[in-house]
């Protein structure tokens, strides 16, 4: 229930915290973070977002058994620096924060890399993909790109779909 449960939480979260903002919100060029910023409408709706997603992540990494110990660890690292982006927002105005900045590169890399451990075809594929997506991301961030917060999208939601992939699969 909890890998079911990450992608409806996440991207429910955006879109609802995107409809709720003054004067509306592009999300082709708007990160999620910009949603729960301190000086964001509603921040609480992508605030509690994260939060409950990174405790997805967490609940998934416990249970999912048959990713191996090493994977799991690795993924509820991902979850637990996911809960840390919620607790870290972004300031006022189009401020940076190190606290939050650190906890986004963490926690997009560990959900990025965790599949790549599991030794499965299918999950190495699945972590050369979302590393592409994550990349994609950091190459729209460093370079102000127009396309920042589809990037991020992409890259978010994949990696919160891919634990439902995951735990759906038969086990060999």
């Amino acid at each position: 229930m909890s890998s079911a449960a990450a992608p409806v939480l996440l991207i429910g979260g955006w879109t609802l915290a995107a409809a709720v903002q003054r004067g509306g919100f592009d999300q082709v060029t708007g990160t999620i973070s910009a949603l729960a910023a301190r000086d964001a409408d509603h921040r609480e709706v992508m605030t509690a977002a994260l939060a409950a997603v990174g405790v997805c992540h967490l609940t998934t990494a416990a249970a999912l058994r048959s990713a191996g110990r090493p994977a799991r660890v690795l993924y509820g690292v991902g979850g637990a620096a996911t809960v840390l982006v919620a607790a870290f927002p972004l300031p006022a105005g189009d401020g940076n924060s190190a606290a939050h900045t650190a906890a986004a590169t963490v926690a997009f890399g560990a959900l990025a890399a965790w599949p790549a451990i599991v030794r499965r075809p299918a999950d190495r594929v699945a972590a050369a993909a979302l590393l592409a997506l994550v990349a994609w991301f950091a190459a729209e961030l460093a370079t102000d790109g127009a396309h920042v917060g589809l990037a991020e999208r992409a890259a978010a939601g994949t990696q919160a779909l891919w634990p439902l992939l995951a735990a759906l699969r038969p086990r060999t």
